[in-house]
């Protein structure tokens, strides 16, 4: 009898030791990882890592400091740089670099959605749609432009603004904001109204606040626009006037979506500061800070949710490109190592926080304080990455703009 529980002893000891192997052996396996619940991520069109560094440099200056001062986002604990070259171009585009971004596919200049021989292609915000994921679109600029519409839209030509409208109602997408709509009622002025054609697809398209809070809150499908582009064609932003008292700033666009999809269900957002480039286009020193700067309050509300569910929310900021290629120095001897913040300053807060001054003199205005431009286009280096959250270990070191998607639905 002793015999037989010396055996049996012997024979669980053993099971039980091999459990524990086992385990252990499990325990060391890849475990499978779940996607971030919440998902934001934030573009900032034409913003290079340039562009960030004078926007920090003028905060530092406005806290007395040489530096130190930083963005929200470049808080980040994880970060990385982007290759942004589109398939037929070292510099790309807008529409193709937001296509390798929302795609995972590199493409022609001027093509969204498409790939370099024309073909659909499913964005990630489609694919999460999929999944369940209600899904928000947010830019400053028009809606029907090529960054946001590289997220829904499939065209060979970004400039197809009516046909990229009218595929909106396609993606179900429950939250769209932006300007308004260029080529509102197609691009001879003779189809039907954006509003009008998106109301009858099940849209409540709302311009201005007012029309929001008593005809889109809470409403399934929302689409989000400036009240002073209501009926007719939304302009480009001229970098340096002054905005309307009634502008809806980029934050609270990103507080309205929140609040309509909720955090019952998982949710995508991109979010779009698209007048950096235009800003950044005219040189316009002072009036491209102060979109970073509005762009960066969009990316601190983002930040508070993440602080409320740090265990399921990714948080990603990056660039589609730079634009204007921006230099803090600017000059030919060594004194000229220096910037004269308060030349750009006074001038900008004289004209009552707007710069309406032609070339040649906005030149001459960030050539005194030394501030240098290279190019009024779109220029070719690598953009700065930023993240935090769920999955933001994806997003550093070197990466290309066809990274994002596969990082952002990686389980």
């Amino acid at each position: 009898m002793k015999r037989k529980l010396l055996v049996w002893a012997q024979i669980i000891a053993g099971a039980t030791l091999l459990g524990l192997v086992i385990g252990g052996f499990m325990n060391n396996l890849p475990q499978k990882k779940e996607k971030a619940k919440y998902i934001f991520l934030f573009i900032g069109d034409g913003m290079g890592e340039s562009h960030v560094s004078m926007t920090e440099s003028y905060l530092s200056y406005k806290k007395g400091k040489r530096g130190g001062e930083q963005l929200t986002f470049t808080r980040f604990p994880y970060s990385a740089t982007a290759s942004t070259y589109s398939a037929d171009r070292e510099i790309t585009c807008s529409a193709a670099a937001g296509t390798a971004i929302a795609c995972g596919e590199k493409t022609n200049n001027t093509y969204l959605g498409v790939d370099s021989k024309g073909n659909p292609i499913e964005s990630v915000a489609v694919d999460l749609k999929k999944d369940g994921y209600n899904i928000g679109i947010i830019s400053s600029v028009p809606i029907n432009h090529a960054t946001p519409s590289a997220f829904y839209a499939h065209s060979t030509s970004r400039y197809a603004y009516y046909p990229i409208m009218k595929s909106i109602p396609e993606t179900g997408f429950e939250f769209m904001a932006g300007s308004g709509f260029i080529n509102y009622f197609g691009k001879d002025d003779k189809e039907t109204g954006a509003e009008e054609y998106l109301e009858s697809k099940g849209y409540s398209v709302c311009f201005g606040m007012e029309e929001y809070e008593q005809e889109g809150k809470g409403k399934d499908k929302v689409i989000l626009c400036q009240e002073y582009n209501k009926g007719k064609n939304a302009g480009d932003y001229i970098a340096g006037e002054k905005k309307p008292e009634n502008e809806i700033c980029l934050s609270t666009m990103l507080e309205c979506c929140l609040e309509n999809i909720g955090s019952k269900d998982p949710f995508f957002i991109m979010c779009e500061g698209g007048a950096i480039d235009w800003a950044a286009h005219m040189n316009k020193t002072m009036p491209m800070i102060s979109m970073i700067m509005e762009f960066d309050e969009a990316v601190a509300k983002a930040y508070e949710f993440y602080l409320k569910h740090p265990d399921e929310t990714l948080i990603i900021v990056t660039a589609d490109h730079a634009t204007g290629g921006p230099t803090m120095g600017y000059g030919r001897e060594w004194k000229d190592d220096r910037i004269d913040w308060r030349i750009l300053d006074s001038a900008w807060t004289a004209a009552g926080e707007c710069n309406t001054l032609n070339y040649e003199e906005n030149e001459a205005l960030n050539q005194r304080a030394f501030i240098g431009w290279t190019s009024s286009n779109h220029t070719g280096e690598n953009v700065p990455v930023y993240a935090i959250g769920k999955g933001a270990e994806n997003f550093k070191g070197r990466i290309d703009n066809t990274e994002f998607k596969v990082k952002i639905l990686a389980e």
